[in-house]
């Protein structure tokens, strides 16, 4: 009786190993695996916080292959980002894999799921491409059974958890900085003109950096008089060795930081608010907002389109005398200047300098007198004007002129003074 229980249970030892060793087999997650390549990823921030090093992940993985008899067929290390997959070399090893895709199947291998990535979706998308290459990912430390419908949870789950972290991670930084930059600091990459520094307690701030900030500060001084575009000032700023691109130009001189004051980010609760910063400024407040208002304004000094606009003053209200096309108004390079001429917008060559033909215009104009019914018509056309206005300054202004155009001395017509909206008298054909 004693033995055949005994032959009983060692029957049913055996049996469970029997399966035990079938699950094994058929578990493609433990697998026989011939061979396979090997990524190792990190990231600075992960280097220091959780010693994510890549001789100790490349050491694990090499353990691992040796334990169980897999030859390596490469080892793909690098410092990325996991955000997505845009790896120098990801984009080597899954070439590799892509080449050798027909003919055999490829695996690879890495410590956790969040060196693989730290974004689910993009996880996702290359694990659908992995497959499409005939290769497998897997994780040494959080194994994953593909073949098993409900291990998809726990992939999601591995995936998920270091996207999570990296947004949470992302989320503190901002308030940091942010928190950092209500007290007065600069914590970013200082600005042109400033230096980043670290003082005695550990905490870093911003202090000028000459000749920029010198330089900067002269700049200020110059586009405050109103006299030079902002052109301009970057070329003469440039030729004592500040270098910068119009653009960036452009926003430095918006940058409130050289007056001592730090913005903060627009959030739910203020829109571009500023702090009174820590750091010591460049020029005063009142000059940075004194050139605020040049810049943003239309300024006294007349721009490049306003000197075209002055050179071509006819252009829209000249025909060609050829194809009767509108003439279009460029500039051609002469010896010594640039010359001004009105051309044909169709396939004929007409070719007029702009300087005869708008003094021939201005003579004309000169010639011409207003008539009695002239002047009333003006009167009619500023009264329609002020009607539409409604304001009772734009009435007494129409008056006063009414006087003007009356008397003698107002019946030459310069160019200068009246734009004339009919299209009978403005369009001078030639």
């Amino acid at each position: 009786m004693v033995e055949n229980i005994k032959f009983l249970l060692s029957k049913s030892k055996l049996s469970i190993l029997i399966k035990f060793v079938r699950y094994l087999f058929d578990n493609k997650s433990f697998s026989i695996m011939e061979s396979a390549y090997l990524y190792i990823r990190v990231s600075t921030d992960e280097q220091k916080r959780k010693g994510y090093s890549l001789p100790e992940q490349q050491d694990q993985l090499l353990k691992y292959c040796s334990h169980n008899n897999i030859q390596v067929r490469g080892i793909f290390s690098e410092d990325y980002s996991a955000k997505n997959f845009n790896r120098p070399e990801w984009k080597k090893l899954i070439a590799e894999v892509k080449k050798s895709s027909k003919t055999e199947e490829n695996n690879i291998l890495f410590i956790k799921w969040d060196r693989f990535s730290r974004n689910i979706e993009y996880a996702y998308e290359m694990i659908g491409l992995l497959r499409k290459y005939n290769a497998n990912a897997m994780a040494i430390d959080q194994p994953i059974d593909f073949s098993v419908p409900e291990s998809t949870v726990m992939l999601a789950v591995y995936l998920a958890i270091p996207e999570a972290e990296n947004t949470r991670r992302a989320l503190n930084t901002v308030n940091g900085l942010r928190r950092a930059k209500q007290l007065g600091r600069y914590p970013n990459r200082a600005p042109k003109g400033y230096l980043n520094l670290t003082g005695l307690d550990g905490r870093k701030y911003i202090a000028p950096k000459e000749p920029e900030a010198g330089i900067l500060s002269w700049v200020y001084q110059l586009l405050s008089t109103n006299t030079y575009r902002l052109e301009e000032a970057r070329m003469m700023a440039k030729a004592r060795g500040f270098r910068c691109s119009r653009s960036y130009f452009w926003r430095l001189l918006q940058n409130p930081v050289y007056c001592g004051f730090v913005r903060l980010a627009p959030s739910s609760n203020n829109i571009n608010e500023l702090v009174k910063g820590v750091h010591e400024p460049i020029i005063s407040e009142q000059l940075f907002y004194q050139v605020q208002n040049i810049i943003r304004t239309k300024r006294k000094v007349i721009g490049k389109t306003d000197e075209l606009k002055n050179i071509f003053f006819l252009k829209g209200y000249l025909t060609c005398p050829v194809c009767k096309n509108k003439l279009r108004g460029s500039l051609s390079k002469g010896y010594n200047k640039k010359y001004g001429y009105y051309h044909c917008s169709g396939k004929c060559k007409v070719r007029i300098r702009a300087e005869a033909l708008n003094n021939s215009y201005s003579h004309q104009l000169r010639q011409m007198r207003l008539s009695k019914y002239a002047t009333e018509l003006f009167a009619l056309v500023l009264e329609d004007f002020n009607i539409g206005t409604k304001k009772l300054e734009y009435l007494l202004e129409r008056r006063k002129l009414s006087k003007h155009v009356s008397s003698p001395v107002f019946q030459t017509i310069q160019k200068y003074n009246f734009v004339l909206n009919f299209p009978a008298i403005n369009r001078w054909e030639i």
